[in-house]
């Protein structure tokens, strides 16, 4: 494990001390600047703030858009971890006769100005990922990304929308592709 860090420190300086070198138009002090910004939270990590907590979850999931939709309950518990920077969200929640877990790590890029979520669970071994924008006018956060399908053997693309109600409220919808169509597959309610 020692080693691991110790790879890992040395790629994350080697990395550091090569971008100053590749920008030799601008002093160090400007290079600084520019990752000090870039590693600092901000207004959009403050927003991820308020989602820490215990929340109970409603959710609902359609395998078929003509279907009634399995409706299940949980909790999640979310805390922002690495000084503020992300957002670690565990659900815990039954879902077609299993005891589920997943985890979802939410991030905002202060570079590219977009937030990134990638989400795990114990219901397979792949990782969904995918980038969005905040649009101020809906209080949403509006996902486009992918993930494995193990049915069709590939990525399949998806939509996800999280919206923030209040401090106490937030929801979330996931829509995929159904005949060429967007259908919603999941919308879950959390309440603290």
């Amino acid at each position: 494990m020692k080693q691991f860090l110790s790879a890992s420190l040395f790629v994350f300086i080697f990395l550091l001390g090569n971008t100053f070198a590749q920008n030799e138009e601008m002093n160090q002090d400007e290079q600084m600047k520019i990752w000090m910004d870039y590693m600092t939270p901000g207004p959009m990590h403050e927003m991820m703030a308020k989602h820490t907590g215990t929340w109970k979850m409603v959710s609902k999931m359609w395998m078929d858009p003509n279907a009634e939709p399995m409706v299940s309950e949980g909790t999640v518990d979310a805390e922002m971890i690495l000084g503020g920077r992300y957002l670690k969200m565990v659900a815990k929640f039954p879902m077609m006769g299993m005891q589920t877990e997943g985890w979802s790590l939410e991030a905002y890029d202060n570079g590219k100005k977009e937030f990134i979520n990638i989400w795990i669970d114990n219901m397979g071994t792949g990782v969904a990922i995918s980038t969005g924008k905040y649009d101020e006018a809906t209080k949403s956060i509006v996902y486009k990304g992918k993930m494995y399908d193990p049915l069709s053997q590939k990525d399949t693309e998806f939509k996800s929308v999280s919206k923030m109600i209040n401090d106490n409220e937030l929801t979330f919808e996931m829509y995929g592709n159904f005949d060429g169509k967007e259908v919603k597959m999941m919308e879950i309610n959390y309440k603290k």
